[in-house]
């Protein structure tokens, strides 16, 4: 164990302490408290676990949440009575109901003023075209999924966003690989880093593409490009300074000998992973699981 390299580890509460207080700040404007809907429709014990700690979370931090268990054919109205129910403000579906096209049309049936989870298509162009904000006026931010938005709070909180730079081009300089390509998470990721500047490999059993804007940046949104035949993770994870494994399965092992020096590395997959701990950057080789 002597001659394993080291790392730093944090807290993963330390990071949410500043984006709880932030939240306080803003729920202290207000006038009432806010209400969060959770669908339910489904026998996935994973889904009711899920539920139950976002009704944990809703609590602990002043939000209201009622959680609607209903069977899969009942998931449509309920949805589209949350959507003119003025006691609603969010609405949060569990899925997979369905587990077919019928979820996208589910999730295209939340109002756009209601969807937390930003899942709806107008949230999901504006991510890929790396449109920000839904006004013009630059005040009412675009949601984004919530697993690649905390991914990028965890980055801003260990400083590889640099402040310096220009809002949007903050991950300028940074080489990243994300081990992961699902449209719920992998590939949201690598368009979001890459649209904040960074040169992104995103890795999956199928090959390995790079996610970037181009040469100093000179395009308004990513681009992909595929790389060549034979490339793997072995290629990509060498040439990275920040690393983001996120596969489903206790099967898979991050050889971490692939890790250049001074690396961050993020584990976001929910299996044999530490809820509580993250680890940072060292000044040798850094690994942190979430």
């Amino acid at each position: 164990m002597a001659t394993e390299t080291p790392c730093k580890v944090v807290l993963a509460g330390n990071i949410a302490k500043g984006l709880i207080e932030e939240v306080k700040a803003g729920l202290a404007t207000l006038n009432r408290q806010p209400h969060l809907l959770g669908v339910l429709a489904n026998t996935d014990a994973a889904a009711k676990v899920y539920a139950d700690w976002t009704q944990k979370t809703c609590e602990e931090n002043g939000f209201r949440y009622t959680l609607a268990q209903v069977d899969k054919d009942d998931v449509e109205d309920t949805i589209l009575n949350a959507n003119n129910d003025d006691s609603v403000d969010g609405i949060i579906v569990y899925y997979p109901i369905h587990n077919n096209r019928q979820d996208q049309y589910l999730q295209e049936c939340v109002s756009l003023a209601k969807d937390v989870e930003g899942l709806t298509h107008k949230y999901i162009f504006n991510m890929y075209q790396n449109i920000r904000f839904l006004d013009e006026e630059a005040r009412m931010k675009s949601v984004l999924p919530c697993t690649p938005l905390a991914v990028i709070k965890i980055l801003e909180y260990l400083h590889i966003y640099n402040p310096i730079l220009p809002y949007g081009n903050r991950l300028f300089g940074h080489t990243i690989c994300v081990v992961n390509r699902s449209e719920v998470v992998g590939r949201p990721l690598a368009a979001l880093l890459a649209n904040d500047g960074a040169s992104v490999y995103s890795v999956d059993v199928t090959g390995v593409q790079k996610f970037t804007r181009g040469e100093g940046l000179r395009k308004r949104k990513h681009e992909v490009e595929e790389m060549p035949e034979g490339w793997s993770i072995k290629e990509a994870a060498p040439l990275c300074d920040v690393v983001i494994t996120g596969v489903p399965g206790d099967k898979y092992k991050f050889d971490t000998s692939l890790l250049r020096e001074g690396a961050v590395c993020i584990n976001f997959s929910s299996d044999k992973v530490s809820p509580h701990l993250i680890t940072a950057h060292s000044p040798s080789s850094s690994f942190w699981t979430l």
